[in-house]
């Protein structure tokens, strides 16, 4: 029997503050190939089940409009930066098509902060707003165990981010690496064997304090091995016209679609 088709949609592959930058006329910025346009980084897995968003970019309407994508079952959440999480609002549409309130899942440091940002959705006076007006959510605890949620099994991947420490994802054959700039010794054994990596490279050359640059994710991937790899969180410096890459590896771009 064919397994039924599962995808994952690139919602957003730039960094943190986008490209075009504001005010940049670099090649990359001032480009008209759609591919050099990236917002904010988030995925989308579709599954037969329902559609998982990891995490919420600043951007979340225009890309779920963009992607025509009616509809959210529940989000998993890398991290609390802004870039990842400050689209959050844009979820309130959801729990009434549900029926109930959208299930987030989240270690306690982003469930803290989600509390301290959005907190308007938390007040005791907030049952009486209208479902469109506030977010209505309600919090699944994570950590490193592996947790099943829409039929998949999610294996949270311990990463440090400078002097953060965040989650990717594997689910299947497919790894989702943003937001890393040093995989733990505990972490690798949970990469091994992957058909897909999709993995921070937010510069040509050395990495930055908090994320992979291109030579450090070449690394990554020369261990790895996987069978492909995209390249995302990418800034403006990130030129496909002119960054020489290896057999099998990719810049993402936004509405890649990756089927797993």
């Amino acid at each position: 029997m064919t397994a039924s088709p599962r995808t994952l949609v690139v919602l957003g592959s730039g960094g943190s503050i986008g490209v075009p930058v504001i005010g940049c006329d670099c090649r990359v910025c001032t480009s008209t190939d759609p591919k050099d346009s990236r917002t904010r980084p988030s995925v989308l897995l579709q599954l037969p089940t329902g559609n998982l968003l990891i995490d919420t970019s600043p951007e979340l309407r225009i890309q779920l409009v963009r992607e025509k994508i009616a509809l959210v079952h529940a989000v998993v959440y890398t991290h609390y930066h802004v870039d990842h999480l400050f689209g959050l609002d844009d979820v309130r549409v959801f729990p009434r098509k549900l029926g109930h309130p959208l299930p987030i899942y989240c270690n306690d440091e982003v469930e803290e902060v989600i509390r301290q940002v959005f907190s308007y959705a938390f007040h005791p006076l907030a049952d009486l707003h209208s479902p469109f007006v506030l977010p209505q959510l309600r919090f699944n605890r994570i950590d490193e165990t592996p947790f099943e949620l829409l039929g998949l099994t999610l294996t949270p991947i311990p990463l440090i981010h400078g002097r953060f420490h965040v989650y990717g994802y594997r689910f299947g054959d497919l790894a989702y690496v943003t937001d890393v700039s040093e995989i733990p010794a505990r972490s690798w054994p949970l990469l091994q064997g992957l058909d897909t990596l999709i993995l921070d490279a937010v510069r040509p050359g050395a990495s930055l304090p908090s994320h992979f640059g291109l030579d450090a994710a070449l690394e990554v991937v020369e261990k790895l091995k996987p069978k492909r790899t995209y390249l995302t969180h990418l800034s403006h410096t990130m030129d496909s016209t002119v960054i020489k890459l290896p057999p099998g590896v990719e810049l993402a771009w936004d509405g890649l679609r990756i089927n797993f």
